[in-house]
């Protein structure tokens, strides 16, 4: 399983010694931040246990085919997504159920469908093996339907479920899967990944990734540049390092693009987050260093508390982008809220 796999050693040298003394669990929950290679490690190990790793590798999301799926799904009814639920299998003996929809969820459909197929015998050798990915992106019908499948699986099969915080998922779930947890890679094991892939700008790709291959590799840098500019202002208009009216140029922009999601520009807010943590902290390294001196001036108008609630509304948002808000209203109530008196400033409130 270790072939071309990088990082998290441990996890992959404990999932081997399972397989080879005979002990896999039925259920095996994998843990840990995007694009550490948590899906890739589910394919590592179902190539293992079932073969023929070349028709199970055609199930990587990241595959611009599975992507096109995936997106063309997005403009379908809500009604004819239900009626054929998403999954993935190249492999007779191997399926994938990724988020599905504009909202990407794990469905209640899916998981119907999967508890159906469980029951079904493997076409060749002793094993299926079925992957959940981002297991965390269920909703209660969906995570229940499943919990039905957990709590008797049929003996020939094998769930792997990821999810980027197990605590996330219903503490029944979790009771019933092995946790492993996969750890950003060390800045070695990152040079070593960008070098193998021969990556433009590797060291930007390995700065911003923090550790994740999967987010290096699939980084647009011009994108996500843009991206960052807009948050980076939003965020100094919340400080108070500008006005209002500055994040509303910006603000526009966001507007117009209709095809780009709440979540994606969140994801780079969240890195901005980090960086003003770290920078307030005494911390050294950061995602974007080229910021490195507006930070310095934002870290010293706004105290943790600050931060912490600002890193707190982000996490609301998120969940509510997993529903059906507005992009740009619920960017403009950020900033007004981070606004309020209450923000605490260190001018004001002496620091922390």
């Amino acid at each position: 399983m270790s072939e071309n796999f990088h990082g998290n050693r441990r996890v992959v040298a404990a999932l081997d010694r399972m397989v080879e003394s005979g002990r896999l669990p039925q259920a095996i929950l994998l843990a840990g931040p995007e694009g550490v290679g948590k899906a890739t490690l589910a394919r590592r190990l179902a190539a293992r246990l079932l073969g023929r790793r070349e028709r199970i590798e055609l199930d990587d999301l990241s595959l611009p085919a599975n992507t096109a799926v995936i997106e063309e799904r997005e403009k379908l009814p809500a009604e004819k997504r239900a009626e054929e639920p998403l999954f993935f299998a190249s492999h007779p003996d191997f399926v994938t159920f990724p988020p599905d929809g504009p909202l990407r969820q794990i469905t209640i459909q899916q998981m119907r469908l999967l508890r159906n197929r469980a029951q079904f015998k493997p076409q060749k050798g002793a094993r299926r093996v079925f992957l959940i990915d981002h297991l965390d992106r269920a909703n209660e019908q969906a995570a229940n339907s499943l919990l039905k499948t957990l709590e008797e699986p049929p003996g020939h099969l094998t769930l792997v479920l990821t999810a980027g915080n197990a605590h996330d998922l219903l503490p029944t779930i979790r009771s019933r899967a092995v946790p492993f947890y996969l750890s950003p890679l060390d800045p070695e094991d990152m040079r070593r990944f960008v070098a193998e892939r021969k990556l433009d700008h590797a060291g930007r790709r390995i700065a911003i990734a923090a550790g994740s291959p999967g987010v290096a590799v699939s980084l647009d840098l011009d994108l996500y540049d843009r991206r960052r500019d807009a948050m980076f202002s939003m965020l100094r208009a919340a400080a108070g390092v500008t006005g209002f009216s500055l994040w509303m140029d910006f603000s526009d922009g966001v507007a117009a693009r209709r095809n780009e999601k709440l979540e994606d520009y969140l994801k780079v807010l969240y890195g901005l987050l980090e960086d003003l943590l770290a920078i307030h902290q005494g911390a050294g390294s950061v995602r974007n260093p080229e910021l490195r001196g507006e930070m310095e001036q934002l870290a010293g108008r706004v105290s943790f508390d600050w931060i912490r609630r600002a890193v707190a509304r982000t996490d609301e948002l998120l969940m509510l982008s997993r529903r059906s808000i507005q992009k740009i209203i619920a960017l403009d109530a950020w900033v007004l809220a981070m606004k309020e008196p209450s923000a605490h400033r260190v001018a004001e409130a002496g620091g922390v």
